[in-house]
């Protein structure tokens, strides 16, 4: 998309290793009208797609447990208990999420529902996230998940209650913002109207 207040000077590829981080030099015409020139990196990792597994009869979700390098640390252990996602790699949304959240959690889910797009870090990285939710049901278990262990995944398949898996957000033992987000969106628009709260 073409923007007349943004104009390219210079792109510099920095790493172009497991993912592409590139520095641009660019003109910005602020808002009084002047140019300022500025320089930032932009991170680009491809789009993604995230998905709740829940069920109304058990009031419950799937979640994912999983090590992160990035969040390992001196105030962290690096395991996080996230909804499945990954990215598109050429597929659309909804086939992706499919794949990924059986490759994930083993769950072969039926019909999925797109709720939003979320540029989830618009300060440094590209990424566009697409949400889902999709009812599971126990018996629709393909195989006990895991993910994919050429590309490192030792992933731990969690059903939880929503009422513990909020508590947990508030606890900060949920601390994935795409996960908390899928989460308020279950209890305000899933769970709330299920209990007729909404």
């Amino acid at each position: 998309m073409n923007n007349d207040r943004v104009r390219i000077r210079h792109v510099e590829v920095l790493s172009d290793d497991w993912y592409l981080l590139k520095k641009t030099t660019f003109d910005y015409r602020r808002a009084d009208g002047s140019w300022q020139t500025m320089s930032r990196e932009t991170y680009d990792r491809g789009n993604g797609a995230t998905i709740l597994l829940y069920n109304l009869t058990r009031r419950s979700v799937i979640l994912v447990r999983q090590f992160r390098f990035p969040t390992y640390g001196e105030e962290h252990d690096g395991f996080l208990v996230e909804t499945p996602a990954g990215l598109l790699d050429n597929a659309s949304p909804e086939r992706r999420i499919r794949a990924e959240v059986e490759e994930e959690t083993g769950y072969r889910v039926g019909a999925v529902r797109k709720v939003f797009e979320v540029y989830m870090s618009p300060g440094s990285v590209t990424e566009k996230l697409h949400f889902f939710v999709g009812e599971y049901q126990v018996d629709e278990r393909a195989s006990d998940g895991g993910g994919n262990w050429e590309e490192g995944e030792d992933i731990e398949v969690m059903e939880i209650p929503i009422q513990q898996a909020l508590l947990m957000v508030a606890e900060g033992e949920i601390a994935d913002g795409k996960t908390i987000m899928l989460l308020q969106y279950a209890q305000l628009h899933l769970f709330g109207k299920a209990a007729g709260n909404n």
